[in-house]
């Protein structure tokens, strides 16, 4: 039997440090069923409950922000029903990184396009089943890299240094997520941190300023451990960083208020230029949307 999680926070606040721009987008999160209609895979490691197109959207008008883009998660594996579903019903506000594997034809893969899908996502954190195969991993990405899309990777930042050769032969851009799960007790000075600040160097390199929740050694808010590691990285390449929320924050020890999550942008970025490129400018590079 998986382990069942508890739901995101059913209440959070609106921001309270400042009003998100028009268009702003949360760049990373899910969504999660209703497992009635779209059934978890088999294989998960862990069931959540159903969180909803309708239960984010209800989010993204609290927290006054209008475009998302959705990332598959484990517990759906390949079947990325649920987050085409999202995107369809969106209208052009949504885009989405998908799950997929070898078996995919391009036929499958023309069709996520179709859909608002432009990236798609490999996990390789070990305490979620480790590396993919890499002989299915490269059959994938020059694939996807053809229809303009990008990779996005679930990385410790521990083992960056041993996959700095997959990276430096990426096709496409690339996107570290949660800024790498970095141990921020550690300090910004720590040897992973610093391996990720150089692959910012490189304009294939996009980074996600999310799960500050995961990071802080702390727990609950307001994650004032992970600001420096946010502002090293806007700093080193302020026009390839994304934000997002990662609702509704599977596996985490601490559920946060997402109010508190974007409220935590203005310590990211204390100046409004800064945050409307990472809210706005920066996904459109990325993403098509039509609203």
């Amino acid at each position: 039997m998986t382990k069942p999680i508890p739901g995101p926070h059913p209440d959070p606040h609106p921001p309270s440090t400042f009003t998100p721009p028009p268009k702003a987008c949360d760049a990373h999160c899910h969504v999660f069923g209703p497992a009635d209609r779209f059934p978890f895979a088999p294989d998960r490691a862990y069931t959540p409950p159903d969180s909803g197109l309708e239960d984010f959207q209800r989010l993204q008008e609290r927290l006054g922000l209008s475009r998302a883009v959705f990332v598959q998660a484990s517990c759906h594996g390949t079947d990325n029903t649920a987050m085409v579903d999202a995107l369809e019903r969106g209208r052009g506000r949504y885009a989405g990184v998908a799950m997929i594997d070898a078996s995919f034809t391009d036929d499958d893969i023309a069709r996520l396009h179709q859909a608002g899908v432009r990236g798609t996502r490999f996990n390789f954190v070990a305490h979620l089943g480790g590396a993919p195969d890499m002989e299915s991993f490269w059959s994938i990405v020059p694939r996807v890299a053809d229809r303009g899309w990008h990779i996005v990777l679930h990385f410790d930042a521990v083992d960056l240094p041993d996959y700095a050769t997959l990276l430096d032969t990426m096709p496409c851009p690339y996107i570290i997520d949660h800024m790498a799960r970095v141990p921020v007790v550690a300090g910004v000075e720590q040897e992973p941190f610093q391996a990720l600040l150089r692959l910012m160097a490189d304009e294939r390199c996009w980074v996600k300023l999310s799960g500050a929740e995961r990071l802080t050694a702390d727990g609950p808010p307001p994650y004032d451990d992970v600001v420096p590691f946010a502002r090293a990285l806007i700093e080193a390449a302020p026009d390839r960083v994304l934000w997002g929320t990662d609702w509704p924050h599977p596996n985490v020890r601490h559920m946060p208020d997402d109010g508190d999550l974007v409220d935590l942008l203005t310590a990211f970025a204390p100046d409004e230029d800064t945050r409307n490129r990472i809210l706005v400018t920066n996904p459109e590079k990325l993403y098509d949307f039509f609203g």
